[in-house]
């Protein structure tokens, strides 16, 4: 069974994240991506504290998928330093994987 991964990554708006969901799913890179939000992210940016609403996605891919996921995201991201990381899944229901699979 291929190395599965959800990769997230929090974005300004809706339609930013409609825009990168539906640009990584049509493209295979992903075979679904979840919108979650709005949520309220607080971090240190430039040596101050800030605080925004973001949208944050789920990504589920392969790892085979990993670094040209990554590299599409940040293309369509507007953030100058985005959060983009990796998860591992170390488990699941064996249809779903093997879905997510044939998906990308």
């Amino acid at each position: 069974m291929p190395s599965h991964l959800q990769l997230q990554t929090a974005v300004p708006n809706p339609e930013t994240a409609q825009r990168i969901a539906e640009t990584l799913v049509q493209e295979r890179l992903a075979a679904c991506v979840q919108t979650v939000g709005p949520i309220q992210s607080t971090y240190r940016w430039e040596g101050k504290v800030e605080t925004a609403t973001e949208y944050l996605l789920l990504v589920k891919t392969t790892a085979a998928h990993r670094d040209a996921v990554i590299e599409r995201a940040r293309e369509l991201h507007p953030y100058e330093v985005p959060e983009i990381i990796a998860t591992e899944i170390s488990g699941g229901l064996p249809a779903y994987l093997n879905w997510i699979a044939e998906s990308v």
